[in-house]
């Protein structure tokens, strides 16, 4: 028997937004420590790098969720290319890696919003939550996620605005030095991932209407619009406050606005953080119910 096909309630803004969801993550706010630490100050060098592989994943992701648009995204591809046990293979590392994952964000949103001693159990409660969330309705998803999206982008703004107006920009700029050919390397892995998010997307494609035409342009807008956000915030980053200091730092943007005096903007980074958190956390828990949907119909 046919199982029943989900409802296409997603239109072109709400997969771009889930796509930054997803890509506008905890990793901007501290990626940048140990990407410095290991390219220096050819740390955008990496991030360079990165973008370049990873737009080559993304059309990729974007052909084959045109070609194939269901909900199950790397299940349904290697199942269709490959065959039943590659597709089996591919669904539960997928899985399991994103259970991974969701854990680690929980986390990562209770260490800024929790009072110390409660980050576990408001962990817990973060991803019931959202769950909860899901179980009303991609549309119902897909409208916390624009929200969470304008709050993190709004942090990111202020940040940036700080580093703009810092008496120490361009400061990172002062001196060149050699580059280092396999820390740039390390720093586009690390960087890599925040990249990643654009296959959230095509995870969801069966609730995308007009998905052949819909997923490539969202994945395509999506990423473009955080390779901005990641270019500029990690330029800043790096002029303002140095690479040796941003590679110390335990929060680099906090140290940027620091920098520029507006210590009044610290509860607003933190704040962007959580949410951002949130967002990847809530497009985690998103991709991880389609794909086990997908590979319950196979069952």
């Amino acid at each position: 028997m046919t199982s029943p096909s989900l409802a296409r309630r997603l239109g072109l803004g709400d997969a771009v937004a889930i796509g930054l969801g997803s890509m506008i993550g905890a990793g901007v706010f501290s990626v940048w420590a140990p990407a410095a630490a290991a390219a220096g100050p050819w740390l955008l060098a990496g991030l360079a790098l990165a973008a370049v592989v990873a737009y080559g994943n993304a059309t990729s992701s974007a052909q084959l969720a045109a070609t194939y648009p269901t909900s199950g995204g790397t299940y349904a591809y290697g199942r269709a290319e490959l065959g039943e046990w590659w597709g089996f293979a591919a669904g539960w590392c997928f899985v399991i890696g994103k259970l991974a994952s969701a854990a680690t964000m929980a986390l990562t949103f209770a260490a800024y919003a929790a009072p110390a001693g409660w980050e576990r159990p408001v962990a817990v409660v973060a991803v019931a939550v959202l769950v909860g969330v899901n179980l009303l309705g991609v549309t119902r998803t897909a409208a916390l996620t624009k929200a969470i999206v304008v709050v993190s982008l709004l942090g990111l703004a202020v940040v940036t605005a700080a580093g703009a107006s810092s008496s120490s920009t361009w400061a990172g700029l002062g001196s060149a030095a050699p580059v280092d050919a396999y820390g740039v390397l390390q720093s586009a892995g690390l960087l890599f991932f925040a990249f990643a998010g654009y296959a959230r997307i095509a995870t969801m494609g069966e609730e995308v209407r007009d998905p052949t035409r819909t997923i490539p342009r969202a994945i395509t807008i999506a990423f473009a619009a955080a390779l901005i956000v990641y270019t500029i915030v990690g330029t800043l980053t790096v002029v303002v406050l140095g690479a040796s200091a941003t590679a110390a730092s335990s929060a680099p943007l906090a140290d940027v606005v620091h920098a520029a005096g507006w210590t009044w903007a610290n509860p607003v980074v933190r704040v962007s953080a959580a949410a951002a958190s949130l967002g990847a956390l809530l497009a985690l828990v998103a991709g991880i119910g389609r794909t086990t949907l997908a590979m319950a119909r196979e069952r």
